[in-house]
């Protein structure tokens, strides 16, 4: 009796946490009453090759980005839910650097991706590791 206790409560978290990942990699992971504020902020800073390569760094340094999002930015394959893949130009397309600051900011709920702006990386490193990310689509 005590097995199939274990098993029961195993099945009810596990679905718990299947409802929790998003099962569309193009939705928003925004608050919907933010959304339009984000989609219309730029990155304040110009794409220089400088800062491109200050955002290469931190990728694959102190923001630990490469850990889940591996090294081509395709994501590394998880149990239920994988990181973004850059090289995607339909995600590339749909989300906005202003959405991505807020990723950074606020990390993505339901998904294994932390705070990073404010705790690893300063916000002005944030925007140039979103510049980085958007080569991807220019490399891919």
């Amino acid at each position: 009796m005590r097995t199939i206790h274990l098993i029961l409560i195993a099945a009810l978290l596990l679905a718990g946490l299947a409802e929790a990942f998003h099962t569309d990699p193009y939705e928003p992971r925004v608050p919907p009453e933010l959304l339009e504020k984000l989609q219309d902020m730029d990155n304040p800073y110009p794409p220089t090759p400088e800062r491109i390569e200050t955002g290469l760094e931190i990728y694959f340094g102190k923001g630990q980005c490469v850990t889940c999002h591996n090294v081509d930015g395709k994501g590394v394959e998880r149990p239920g839910h994988s990181p973004r893949d850059f090289t995607d130009p339909k995600w590339q397309e749909a989300r906005t650097d202003g959405e991505l600051m807020w990723v950074l900011r606020n990390g993505s709920p339901g998904t294994e991706m932390p705070v990073r702006v404010g705790k690893v990386i300063s916000e002005e490193e944030g925007w140039a590791v979103i510049h980085f990310i958007r080569t991807y689509k220019l490399n891919n």
